[in-house]
């Protein structure tokens, strides 16, 4: 057996001893909540960079890019061994697992299609029915770290208006809709996703006129609806940290545009509604003192579940302070570098 080999077989009974503690950790948690769909492993080994994610009786491995000083035949040998160790541990038949390798990546470039071989399934999450796609882009369709935001959307939903904002593939508009929502505007600059939030919604039996669909940017979107009288009870505003499609005019900078961004959300926002605002940017710094007319409170600690071991995101609900009900004080667009 070569050194190699010594230190992947090693790696390999590492990588099965914590498979087996996370589930034993997560059992009980799973069988209580009935979640079906769940982060296994998040990187718990620094040597084994990955985010394993189970849904239902498939696998969906994300390998995040590291420096090593392995060749590309020795690191494509590596991840062969740590997926037969992945496999006989969890019990996975291999071809309902699905790998991809993760880069550095800007914005939306997670969302564009890695493979033109369609592997889609329909999963439940919270008694709702969603469809995802394991196999043509770097994520499916689901982001499991925001389900508990999502069944709070959902409780607060009855008889609401809700506004969801890059609204990718629709989920907080189901839970909405299902929840009784009077009305629910879901928002993104991709059609590919809005279809998805389409197929979503009449996989729930929700499709209906009083659910509308817009293809646009959102900057765009929000500087257009400035000038209408339409206000929200409740609000989703979950950027990309950064976005730089062609779709958009100029560029997403979450650190520099969310004052911008949520001013113009709270000026859509209904008396007595709430905007949910979260990001996965983790140096992000939320600029209170430009934001003075907003109450808000941090939510994170309630929003992060307990499959993911790591603080993937950050979350704040928001609300118009009393004294205010007025319009952005600049109402053009952010001055984004294109």
């Amino acid at each position: 057996m070569s050194e190699w080999e010594e230190h992947w077989t090693a790696q390999q009974s590492m990588l099965a001893n914590r498979l087996r503690k996370n589930k034993r950790r997560l059992k009980s948690w799973l069988r209580r909540e009935q979640v079906s769909c769940y982060r296994l492993y998040d990187c718990d080994i620094p040597e084994i960079p990955f985010a394993i994610d189970v849904y239902d009786d498939h696998l969906h491995i994300s390998e995040y890019r590291r420096r090593h000083s392995y060749s590309e035949e020795e690191h494509a040998m590596w991840a062969e061994w740590m997926l037969e160790s992945i496999r006989e541990t969890v019990g996975i038949e291999r071809d309902k697992i699905f790998v991809k390798l993760r880069q550095r990546q800007k914005g939306r470039q997670q969302y564009e299609k890695v493979s033109e071989e369609t592997y889609r399934i329909q999963v439940e999450e919270g008694g709702h029915q969603f469809w995802i796609n394991l196999s043509d882009y770097l994520d499916t369709g689901l982001f499991l770290d925001h389900r508990i935001t999502r069944r709070m959307v959902g409780e607060e939903s009855n008889g609401k208006r809700l506004l969801n904002l890059f609204a990718y593939t629709g989920s907080f508009t189901v839970y909405a809709a299902a929840a009784g929502a009077t009305h629910t505007t879901t928002v993104d600059m991709s059609r590919t996703y809005l279809r998805w939030t389409q197929k979503n919604l009449e996989l729930n039996h929700l499709w209906g006129e009083q659910h509308r669909l817009i293809h646009s940017d959102v900057f765009a979107f929000l500087q257009e609806q400035q000038r209408s009288s339409e206000r929200y009870d409740l609000i989703v505003l979950d950027p990309p940290t950064y976005s730089a499609s062609k779709r958009m005019e100029g560029t997403l900078d979450i650190q520099r545009d969310h004052v911008w961004l949520l001013e113009r959300g709270m000026a859509l926002l209904a008396p007595g509604g709430t905007l949910y605002f979260s990001t996965n940017f983790r140096k992000f710094q939320l600029d209170e003192e430009k934001l003075q007319d907003i109450d808000m409170t941090e939510i994170t600690s309630q929003t992060i579940p307990p499959d993911f071991r790591d603080r993937i995101h950050r979350c704040w609900t928001m609300c118009r302070t009393q004294k205010t009900d007025r319009r952005p004080a600049n109402s053009g667009r952010p001055s984004r570098r294109k």
